[in-house]
């Protein structure tokens, strides 16, 4: 079971800032040189308007979806299957199907399940176990009983205990919780509605991620009983997967940035270079992992603390400072004064221009991972499927 992170969307565009343009100035006086000037303008206008060539039409979506499953491993089974999941996610999402955004979406699911819907995932059985006695024992409640309950029939017929001791995935351990907390009284004192199971699908994404987003826009499909159950369908779990990578503004130089803010949270990669200007300006050491406030406490983090320290050179409050850092998670935090002033700040220490967005350096942590790994590795493995396809489709 993965830990929940906060949940990188297509490219942040330009607009012209500032107080509108005046109207163009019409001459006044000779009403003959006023109507040979007017004349003039209107031919010119018309032949602007005959040499501007149209834009490349949109693409098909018969076109697109033969893309994918040109792009996708040839070992997949049901590519046609996929591409029309895939193709249906980024056109209900409004982002581009770019080759680079359908070559981003590939590599992560195969990263993460190797294009499986509900992939299996070793030694589950004890995984669920353990999280179940750990919880009895932050209740305090004797394993006996646990194990009683346990021993009860569930719904589909079988006892608790069967069904742990046959769990293959994610899917299927997340039904015996949801059984768990609704039909056992020990298991709503276990549990309170709290679901263990909080990442799962083709593309591990995060269940309370795929349950806002369908809050915040519509979801395009008739959900099963609960978005929940939509993660780990193919359909659920590429939609909202490509929520999670693509569908926020980012003015990251290289996708691999936000290979890094899916495995790590929001702006993680943005985060974590800010973070690094904080650094170097106050000289206080901190972790660059992206959060910029803490999450679990009202009180101040190590990041926070540093940037108050520079708060001479930056003429900020604790609580403007404070306001400020909370925007981490939105795009708005790179026009804040804070996060201009801190790099100003940083540059003219070190008399170089410092990187925007840089990988996090986050330990993994997870029951499923019995290895060392981190959020570096991930964003780097999945990069390197990223370039695979790029190549294969000669961009």
């Amino acid at each position: 079971m993965s830990p929940v992170v906060p949940a990188d969307r297509s490219g942040m565009g330009w607009v012209r800032t500032g107080p509108p343009r005046p109207p163009p100035r019409i001459p006044r006086g000779n009403p003959a040189r006023t109507g040979a000037w007017f004349a003039a303008t209107c031919a010119l206008a018309l032949l602007l308007a005959s040499c501007t060539e149209p834009g490349p039409p949109p693409r098909r979506p018969e076109d697109v979806r033969a893309q994918i499953v040109r792009l996708m491993p040839a070992t997949v089974r049901d590519r046609k299957g996929w591409a029309v999941d895939i193709y249906a996610a980024f056109a209900s999402l409004g982002i581009e199907p770019t080759t680079q955004n359908l070559c981003a979406t590939l590599a992560v699911a195969e990263q993460e399940s190797n294009f499986t819907v509900d992939p299996a995932v070793p030694n589950l059985p004890a995984i669920a176990r353990a999280e179940i006695e750990r919880r009895a024992q932050q209740h305090d409640i004797p394993l006996f009983l646990v194990h009683a309950a346990l021993r009860m029939d569930s719904p589909d017929g079988r006892s608790y205990d069967e069904r742990l001791a046959a769990v293959r995935t994610e899917q299927d351990m997340s039904r015996i919780y949801e059984d768990f907390i609704g039909s056992v009284p020990l298991g709503r004192k276990l549990f309170a509605n709290d679901n263990p199971v909080r990442t799962g699908g083709p593309m591990q994404v995060g269940v309370a991620f795929a349950e806002s987003e369908a809050h915040a826009r519509s979801y395009p499909y008739a959900a099963k009983p609960a978005i929940r159950h939509e993660v780990f369908t193919r359909r659920g779990g590429v939609y909202f997967g490509i929520a999670h990578l693509l569908g926020y503004p980012a003015s990251y130089p290289r996708m691999i940035y936000r290979f890094a803010d899916y495995n790590a949270g929001l702006y993680a990669s943005r985060n974590a270079a800010f973070q690094q200007a904080v650094a170097l300006a106050s000289g206080i050491p901190i972790p660059l992992d992206g959060d910029l406030v803490r999450y679990d406490s009202k009180q101040a983090g190590t990041t926070e603390l540093a940037v108050r320290s520079l708060a001479p050179s930056l003429g900020q409050s604790p609580a403007e400072i404070h306001r400020a850092l909370e925007k981490g998670e939105d795009a708005g935090f790179e026009k804040t004064a804070l996060y201009r002033q801190v790099f100003d700040l940083a540059e003219r220490m070190q008399r170089k221009a410092l990187p925007r967005a840089m990988l996090p350096r986050i330990a993994l942590e997870s029951p499923k991972i019995t290895r060392k790994l981190s959020t570096e590795w991930f964003a780097k493995r999945v990069d390197e499927r990223f370039q695979r396809c790029m190549a294969k489709s000669g961009g």
